[in-house]
């Protein structure tokens, strides 16, 4: 994967999060763009967005890291 293309899911991911977060709790923001990635993303971006969670977690915003989290236990890499 490029460079490019890992910005743009790691853009992708934040703009998701920062739509959401009108519903005010933590837990819900991650909920919600957990459950949007799982509906829209497909499967590669999925695993390559939680490959990098993975090797670089300090990378990610922590609302980032925490919508990530949610996705790895339906998601195999």
């Amino acid at each position: 994967m490029s460079d490019q293309q890992l910005n743009n899911l790691i853009k992708m991911l934040d703009q998701i999060i920062a739509n959401n977060l009108h519903h005010g709790d933590d837990e819900k923001v991650t909920d919600v763009a957990a459950d949007h990635l799982q509906k829209f993303w497909a499967r590669s971006m999925k695993q390559q967005i939680i490959a990098y969670a993975n090797q670089r977690p300090d990378e990610l915003s922590i609302l980032a890291k925490l919508t990530v989290d949610k996705l790895e236990p339906a998601v195999e890499v």
